[in-house]
């Protein structure tokens, strides 16, 4: 990558910015008037033109102006956009807007999400964190009838599970007895990974009492167990993308890709860094080559544990965006932890 005079510097970013806001290609004398340059018009054509040669620009009719290009946009995240903190009034709103489902992971992932789109007009992608790695903090069995019981499964990085379990026998205090001796010796603590249908069955054979009265409990566990690997994907906002002109008539075809769960997953665990940010084609699939993708992680407890990410035109406003996006995920990750204590 050559590396730009501080010129051509204050030349790309006030294109991207200025182009970010309006849409419109921007001309040698509109960037006079921008910058307050004292140079030529001429001068500035001719620095255009070398950004243009440099692939950072592109000059989309004859006699237009100029636009970023996809590496302008990368070149000018990189290099030129000014870092900064969300201010306090978009902290204020995001902190309220989710403040109604703390304490249900799930469901405070989705209002997250919702909150994202509305203030990035963006669609937001989250993903619920999974639980390959997770240990099992607490079960509750629940009676809800003579032979049914609600069971209740929460992961040390959030994951909360549920399931109705039928008995054969009369669920009574012998039977909740001994399942919660059952839980506390061999399955707190473990991870989920490793409860499986022979150590269920080895624990139920345990038991001072009937064995077989304490299968479908033990089954039902090791099913919610298995179930908090997989990771939960949620989007929102997806109709927003209808309404950037940038999209022209591919929106609907961007739609369709997002709908689908497999790719839609693999964009969201291609990001590897604390927040990354893939512009156009630097995505995997062809139908995000004109959008960006920006991706934060949220840890629980110390650990990694799932993203949130929004999906917009590559004309979108990276220097308010991002922190958003660090925002909110810090916060969903701190309020998922204290939840957890």
């Amino acid at each position: 990558m050559a590396e730009l005079s501080e010129r051509k510097k204050q030349i790309l970013a006030t294109v991207v910015e200025q182009y970010i806001k309006t849409g419109e290609p921007i001309g040698s004398k509109e960037l006079l008037a921008l910058t307050g340059m004292t140079v030529s018009s001429a001068t500035v054509r001719n620095e255009m033109s070398e950004l243009v040669s440099l692939g950072y620009l592109e000059q989309p009719h004859t006699s237009a102006g100029r636009i970023p290009s996809q590496a302008g946009y990368r070149y000018y995240v990189d290099h030129l956009m000014k870092e900064r903190e969300l201010d306090e009034l978009n902290r204020k709103l995001i902190e309220a807007g989710i403040s109604s489902a703390v304490g249900d992971p799930e469901r405070l992932l989705a209002r997250a999400g919702e909150v994202l789109a509305d203030m990035t007009k963006c669609a937001c992608v989250s993903t619920a964190p999974g639980g390959e790695t997770a240990v099992i903090r607490r079960i509750e069995l629940v009676p809800v009838g003579a032979h049914t019981a609600m069971l209740v499964l929460l992961t040390s990085n959030g994951v909360l599970k549920s399931r109705l379990c039928r008995l054969e026998s009369e669920l009574n205090s012998k039977i909740c007895e001994e399942f919660y001796n059952i839980v506390d010796s061999s399955i707190v603590g473990k991870p989920a990974s490793d409860i499986s249908v022979v150590s269920m069955q080895t624990a139920a054979a345990s038991v001072d009492g009937d064995p077989f009265a304490m299968l479908p409990l033990m089954a039902a566990v090791c099913e919610l167990a298995r179930s908090t690997a997989d990771s939960k994907i949620m989007l929102g906002g997806s109709s927003n993308l209808f309404s950037h002109k940038d999209y022209g008539g591919d929106a609907a075809r961007l739609l369709e890709f997002l709908s689908k769960k497999e790719p839609l997953t693999a964009v969201m665990q291609d990001a590897k860094a604390p927040i990354s940010v893939r512009i156009g084609k630097e995505n995997l699939y062809k139908p995000l080559e004109n959008s960006s993708v920006i991706v934060a992680k949220y840890t629980v407890g110390g650990r990694d544990s799932g993203t949130i990410g929004i999906i917009g035109p590559t004309r979108m406003d990276y220097e308010s965006i991002i922190p958003s996006v660090k925002y909110l995920t810090d916060l969903v990750g701190r309020l998922i932890t204290q939840a957890l204590e």
